[in-house]
Formats: structure tokens, C-alpha cells, sequence
């Protein structure tokens, strides 16, 4: 991204490369191999977690999704890969921010063309106990494990361990889940760790806060195998303009993905207001995600912003708006017209423009269902119709979009667990539009 930019949060800085830095993406795919090598000596052998339960999403309210906290909705990704990342042509003739389509390939190593995208429980919840990530179905093409965090009042470490057991649950095994790990990614999918989550915590206060969050987190990446991160910053990392996370989150990631060979799978899935709602305010939480967007377009795979808890959203980029229309959302128009302002670009209340994203790095987010948010649910029907308006512009409603977006990613969803708790009703008939 231009350092003239204007939504550039902080010039972006190298901090120190960690001793075990992770290897290159040559080095990645023969650890792979040999993690699948071994994976069945592995399952012989008696695992035994390292986790710690005082750090464990499961033994701490403030880390632990309930039924009801839909917010939290999955992050997740299917990043643009080398080849379609930076075609942003697209986006051009967009609204009132408009150059859209800019951006760069992103760091993934390539996904499914239009990819589903999905959180997996690293705790319990009403949904149940964690499954075994052997038994995620192969509708999903990303897989994200929720979730890591650090302490409010810790040095800026972050924590990840897998769940301990408790109750009835089983515990998820060190072992077990690297080599689970290394199978799906053996299957073409991506596994990243999304950090946060609506009740989690990233602090970034200080100097050495942030080289903690690097070093830490460069770490998690080499031990367990994992393709990259999600960023879910919600109220419990305390994401306002101004905040030290808000310009330190930008030369961190930079530096990880440096620290991992620059081949760092990216995603984002930041509440609406933290984005398009920069177009009612932008001061406190509106539009404070965009900074941190806009110093990462490049390193950025996917970003699906969750569409949801929100109620019916300004939508500026259309003729509707400007009659004082706004859609409702779970509406096909709330979706395309909510995906096209992250393509087309915008400008903020405060008359920051913000440039548009490839289309192949944007995806709608919603909940699974019911059970998982206190929204009311999109149906698979409005979702695929929203889908086919961007892609073929068929099935549009009120709204028609100015031009095709035909490699839109796909649909992120909070989760594959409540899914599979739920008969799959939302992963079945969304991976059969995406996948056909």
C-alpha cells in the first residue's frame, strides 16, 4: 500500500526475527509431509496436552462462545491466492470511494476458487465438546481454530493451547491435532488460529508488548503448523481510533509474515461497525478496522466482515441509500450492496476514502444458524441468491451492482460446530452453490 495513503495506520516496521523462525513455504510442505509421515505413530502413543487450564478458553468466561454470543462469528479464510490477488480491476466503477479492486495477492499459497470458510470450537459450549478436526467435513475449504488470545494485563504474549477436557469432553491432544493439522492441508485446505473472538483480549500497549506478540506468535505458527491468522478484534481488545493496537497491529503482522517466509495466510472478520459503519461516524469503534485493513491490503487474503447483529446498515454506494433506503438485514440487497462497498471502495463519514479490495479477497459472513446468533438467520437460499447476483448477476433483488464481481471468495460462518450440531444446515447447501 502507498505510504500516501490516507487510511495507512503506521509506517510499517521490521521488529527482530525470532531464532525458530518458521521455514519458507518449500519448507512448510516437507514438514507436511513429514508430519503425515508421522502422524500414525503418533495416535499409538499416550498424548498429553501442554495446556495450561488457567490460559484455556474452557476454563475462562472470558475466552468461552456461548449459544447466544453470535458476534463472535467466524473469521477465517479463503485468501486471494498468487495468481487472482491482485486483479482488482473489478472494482472500478464503484461508489462514492470507489477506485475498488486494489490490492495485493495476498500471502496464502491458494485455496478453492470460491472457498466456505469456517470456526472450529476449541472449548465447549452448548453446542457440545470440541470434535476431533479429523471429522470436519470436507465441505470446508478453511478451517479456523477458535481461538488465541493474551491476558489484559500480560506483556502482549499470546496464548494458544488445545482443549484440556473437561466435564465429558475428551481432551484434543498436542499430537493428535498437529497431525490433523497436517492432513487437512494435505487435503488442499487451509488451517489458521483466529485471535480474539467477541470476549478475548490482543493487547498492544508498548514497544515491548508488540515484540512479545510477534515473537509469541511466530512461534504458535511453526510449532503447530498453522497456514496463518484471523484477526476477530471485538470490544474485549478495546479497537477504537486512536487505541496502540490499532497502528501497532500493522507492523506486527508485517513481521510475522516476514518471520514465516512472506507466505502468511491473512483473513479478517471484523464486526460491521468496525468497517462499513466508518460511512455513519468515524471516531470510537466506526470504522476503526479500516486503518488496520488498509496497512494490510497486501499481506490480506480474505476479509468477510460478519453481516450480522446489526440491523438494517447505511448503504452509500447505491441509488437507494441516496432516497433514504436502507436494507434490512438478511436481505439479498444487504449482502451484495455490504460486499460491494468492501470492493468498490467508499468514503467514511470523516471523508477518508477507503480504496477498494480485489473481489477475490472479500466474503460474506453469517452465523450457521439459530442456535449460533442472536440474529436472525440468513437462509442458504438469500445467500446463494446474494452469491449468484455478484458472480453471474442473476437472482439480484432490489439492488442490481454495476458490475460483475465473478472471483467474490465465497461465505465465512460462525460455526462448523453448531453446523454439525444443527444436521448441517448451513454448510450443505452453501458448499453446494460454491462448489458445484
Amino acid at each position: 500500500m502507498p505510504a500516501s495513503s490516507p487510511l495507512t495506520a503506521s509506517k510499517p516496521t521490521t521488529l527482530p526475527r525470532p531464532a525458530s523462525a518458521r521455514p519458507t513455504l518449500l519448507g512448510r510442505v516437507a514438514r507436511h509431509a513429514w508430519l503425515l509421515a508421522a502422524a500414525a505413530s503418533w495416535m499409538g502413543c499416550a498424548s498429553t496436552s501442554d495446556a495450561d487450564p488457567e490460559e484455556d478458553g474452557c476454563t475462562s468466561p472470558a475466552t468461552c462462545e456461548t449459544a447466544g454470543n453470535g458476534g463472535n462469528g467466524g473469521s477465517g479464510g479463503s485468501g486471494a491466492s498468487g495468481g487472482n490477488g491482485g486483479n482488482g480491476g473489478n472494482g472500478g466503477n464503484g461508489g462514492s470511494g470507489g477506485n475498488g479492486g486494489s490490492g495485493g495477492s495476498g500471502g496464502s499459497t491458494g485455496f478453492a476458487e470460491h472457498a466456505l470458510i469456517g470456526y472450529w470450537h476449541n472449548f465447549t459450549n452448548p453446542s457440545g465438546c470440541p470434535i476431533p478436526l479429523s471429522q470436519v467435513s470436507d465441505d470446508w475449504d478453511v478451517i479456523v481454530v477458535a481461538f488465541a488470545d493474551n491476558d489484559p494485563q500480560s506483556n502482549g504474549t499470546v496464548h494458544f493451547n488445545p482443549f484440556p477436557g473437561g466435564g465429558s469432553c475428551a481432551a484434543i491432544g498436542a499430537d493428535q491435532l498437529k497431525a490433523d493439522i497436517a492432513a487437512k492441508q494435505a487435503e488442499g485446505k487451509i488451517v489458521a488460529l483466529s485471535l480474539g473472538g467477541a470476549e478475548g483480549t490482543i493487547t498492544l500497549n508498548t514497544d515491548a508488548d508488540q515484540q512479545n506478540f510477534v515473537s509469541s506468535l511466530t512461534d504458535i505458527l511453526d510449532a503447530w503448523g498453522f497456514d496463518g491468522i484471523d484477526v476477530d478484534l471485538e470490544s474485549g481488545s478495546g479497537l477504537v481510533h486512536g487505541a496502540q493496537i490499532q497502528s501497532r497491529l500493522v507492523p506486527a503482522i508485517k513481521a510475522i509474515n516476514q518471520n514465516v517466509g512472506g507466505d502468511l495466510y491473512l483473513s479478517m472478520a471484523p464486526e460491521h461497525p468496525y468497517v462499513q459503519g466508518g460511512v455513519v461516524a468515524y471516531s470510537s469503534i466506526w470504522g476503526a478496522y479500516l486503518p488496520i485493513i488498509d496497512g494490510l491490503r497486501d499481506e490480506l487474503d480474505l476479509l468477510h466482515v460478519q453481516l450480522y447483529n446489526n440491523s438494517s446498515v447505511p448503504t452509500p454506494n447505491t441509488p437507494e441509500y441516496q432516497n433514504g433506503k436502507l436494507f434490512a438485514e438478511g436481505t439479498v440487497d444487504n449482502l451484495v450492496v455490504s460486499a460491494t462497498m468492501l470492493i468498490e471502495g467508499f468514503t467514511t463519514a470523516g471523508g477518508v476514502p477507503f480504496q477498494g479490495l480485489p473481489a477475490s479477497k472479500v466474503a460474506f459472513g453469517l452465523p450457521s444458524g439459530q442456535s449460533a446468533s442472536n440474529s436472525p438467520v440468513t437462509s442458504p437460499e438469500t445467500i446463494g441468491r446474494a452469491f449468484r447476483c455478484l458472480t453471474e448477476g442473476t437472482d439480484c433483488g432490489e439492488h442490481v451492482p454495476s458490475a460483475l464481481y465473478p472471483d467474490f471468495r465465497g461465505v465465512m460462518t460462525w460455526s462448523i460446530n453448531w453446523d454439525r450440531h444443527d444436521g448441517f444446515p448451513f454448510s450443505q447447501p452453501v458448499a453446494a452453490f460454491l462448489h458445484p
